[in-house]
């Protein structure tokens, strides 16, 4: 039994991102609700989006380990970057640890007017899955 993440024929390839996600019965689902570059007492750690972007990244899997996850378990992610932040500085912080362990997950992008934390310039969010032992 294993996830299997596809790039069909007839769709962009790329090494950052797959386009479909198959999820055996049996495998719990883990959602992690979006995560921003802010610290324990829910600081913003930084007005730079390259520190925010780790930092949102770290806080989602700290959150995929309290539920017995990891990164590598993500099946898909979100991210929302807001407007006029360096989007390639903010990606570029992040890509190499979005697709850990074999195939790229789904990953889904925006550019938004803002997010709810004030300061903030990213905020990612995840499914993950995680199959029976």
């Amino acid at each position: 039994m294993e996830i299997t993440r596809l790039q069909p024929a007839g769709l962009v390839a790329s090494p950052a991102f797959s386009h479909v996600a198959v999820v055996p019965p049996g495998a719990t689902t883990i959602y992690v609700g979006g995560q921003n570059g802010v610290d324990a007492t829910g600081a913003v750690v930084s007005d730079d989006v390259v520190e925010q972007s780790a930092r949102a990244i770290d806080n989602a899997g700290i959150a995929l380990d309290a539920a017995g996850a990891s990164l590598a378990d993500v099946v898909q992610w979100t991210v929302l970057i807001v407007a006029d932040a360096d989007l390639g500085a903010a990606y570029g912080a992040i890509a190499p640890r979005l697709a850990v362990g074999g195939a790229p997950p789904l990953v889904t992008a925006a550019r938004v007017a803002g997010l709810g934390v004030p300061g903030a310039l990213i905020e990612v969010s995840a499914i993950a899955a995680v199959l029976p032992a």
